[in-house]
């Protein structure tokens, strides 16, 4: 008999290619990880990875059992949307997942208007900076900032994100070739905004990089440089000044993600017109951006 957990473990693994990194995308530590997949091979009387230091590659049957427990898998998510699509009335867990500065700045504060509409909804906000995999369960609603692929899922347009470069009053008032910057992490450095502001340095450096939104916010607030933020944030920092710019600042897209089946549930709906809502209302489209 083949157990179900076993092969999600080998799935993990198989998708992020080594013991520690499957345990971190399960929840689990890594000892687990490996007992799961040595029982799956007892069971399947096959060796399925080859034990490195540092990596655990798949066997020739690894990757074709791979291959099969991806199937398996796409199924078992899909009898999951099911059920929760199935039930009705307004009573479930919706989890969205959304970057971290629209998930903390534009969809947590208004939590509590929602829970007055729709108390028997428990709403789990995920701001991550990495994608959600909708099709593994790890949310069942996304938004994105830019237009996923993959015929099979409901996207709506919701928003536009617009940038601006902020300072303190007192480097605002310092003459400009002598400002220095505040930026992402080089791992980030192909994010749309942080082109942007590369590309308005002129010689001048950047003198600190964070990995996220809020390390650069903190820094810009302590006067320590100049920083591209959303303008949602920006605007509503009353200790920061907007500065002028010789180029014009970039704007993302905002798309909401889910799977069709699950819109058949009310309890999503409510959710996807929340989040639909409240984004728009910060980051509208307007007829400049195009149609929705």
């Amino acid at each position: 008999m083949i157990d179900w957990q076993d092969l999600l473990h080998f799935a993990s693994l198989a998708r992020t290619g080594s013991l520690s990194a499957a345990a971190r995308e399960l929840g689990v530590d890594h000892a687990t990880v490996g007992r799961r997949i040595a029982a799956l091979e007892r069971a399947l009387d096959l060796r399925l990875i080859d034990r490195r230091p540092r990596t655990s590659p798949l066997t020739a049957d690894g990757r074709a059992i791979a291959t099969l427990v991806a199937g398996m898998e796409e199924d078992v998510e899909a009898i999951k949307r099911y059920s929760k699509s199935a039930v009705a009335g307004l009573s479930a867990a919706v989890k969205v997942s959304a970057p971290p500065s629209i998930a903390a700045h534009l969809i947590a504060p208004k939590a509590v208007a929602f829970r007055a509409l729709h108390p028997d909804i428990t709403l789990t906000i995920a701001g991550v900076p990495r994608r959600a995999m909708l099709d593994h369960g790890e949310a069942d609603i996304a938004v994105r900032m830019s237009r996923p692929e993959g015929s099979d899922l409901l996207l709506r347009r919701i928003g536009v994100m617009r940038f601006g470069l902020y300072a303190t009053a007192e480097i605002a008032q310092q003459p400009e070739d002598d400002w220095v910057f505040i930026g992402y992490d080089v791992a980030l450095e192909h994010l749309t905004q942080q082109t942007w502001l590369r590309s308005l340095l002129a010689g001048r450096p950047i003198v600190f990089r964070a990995g996220d939104v809020f390390g650069q916010l903190q820094a810009a607030r302590a006067g320590l440089g100049v920083v591209a933020l959303p303008d949602f944030i920006g605007d509503a920092e009353s200790c920061l000044t907007r500065l002028p710019v010789t180029v014009p600042p970039p704007t993302r897209d905002l798309w909401l993600v889910t799977y069709p089946d699950l819109r058949r549930s009310a309890a999503i709906r409510a959710v996807m017109d929340f989040v639909s809502e409240t984004v728009a209302a910060t980051c509208p489209i307007r007829e400049a951006d195009g149609v929705a």
